[in-house]
């Protein structure tokens, strides 16, 4: 039976989601190591993809890395909920004894990955406990194939409606949650990978924020492969590209995961 924590006994947001939704993490422990990643699927803002749930977990696990799922806000939810979600999912992470704590998701999963590490000292929601007091910044983020810029024309506009909704066009919400604009050196390790022919998230999303994470001296590791459709997950079927889930698990652990 794996251990399930509501992120809220009152979450912040409860009157802009349908039927009282709770925002939740599922522990998937494998030893008493003090480092934890925390796996945040995709769907668009819209769902959350299974496959890029529960297997990516257990992938870590069969790596020696403790690992949680986050089940977030999606719509119809507040704009801010998400990222207040995985904010407050990495304090809580960090309350229940994990000294290190990582972010990965794919796709806008991966979007919300990398609001984790550049809007860390971004308040998305009011701080209301102790667990509020701990650090809201990841040791490092991870994300897979993602939605990095809410800008034109390489955004994918799905994504920013589902989020937005009728906000979609304001311009400070579209700079603030464009996550190539808020690099600096402070910014954790990041590992990234996408394919060159996705043809729902454009690989141009991982380019830009490669190079600024480049530009500001951040320590990264990235992956482009020339061919593979979105959505991929674990891509257990493509023999080149499911070398990333090996690397990943190498990655953390040279940080010291």
């Amino acid at each position: 039976m794996r251990n399930k924590f509501y992120l809220w006994e009152n979450p912040p947001y409860i009157s802009d989601t349908n039927n009282a939704f709770r925002p939740s993490i599922t522990e998937y422990k494998v030893n008493d190591n003090k480092s934890a990643v925390i796996v945040c699927p995709g769907g668009g803002y819209g769902g959350k993809a299974d496959h890029e749930k529960e297997p990516i977990a257990i992938m870590f696990n069969e790596g020696g890395i403790n690992a949680f799922t986050l089940d977030y806000n999606v719509m119809p939810c507040n704009k801010f909920a998400p990222l207040s979600d995985v904010q407050r999912a990495i304090r809580l992470v960090r309350s229940l004894g994990y000294e290190r704590v990582a972010t990965l998701g794919f796709s806008a999963g991966g979007h919300l990955c990398c609001t984790s590490g550049t809007l860390y000292n971004f308040e998305a929601y009011p701080k209301s406990d102790d667990i509020d007091a701990l650090s809201a910044r990841p040791d490092a983020f991870m994300p897979c194939y993602p939605v990095v810029t809410f800008t034109e024309p390489f955004t994918h506009m799905g994504s920013r409606q589902n989020l937005l909704r009728d906000d979609m066009n304001d311009p400070e919400l579209v700079e603030l949650l464009s996550n190539e604009k808020h690099i600096t050196s402070d910014t954790p390790p990041c590992f990234i990978w996408h394919t060159a022919t996705d043809d729902a998230v454009p690989v141009e999303n991982s380019i830009m924020l490669v190079e600024q994470l480049a530009k500001n001296k951040v320590y990264f590791e990235a992956h482009i492969y020339p061919v593979g459709c979105h959505g991929l997950g674990l891509a257990y079927d493509k023999n080149d590209i499911s070398f990333w889930s090996k690397n990943a698990v190498i990655f953390l652990k040279n940080l010291g995961f």
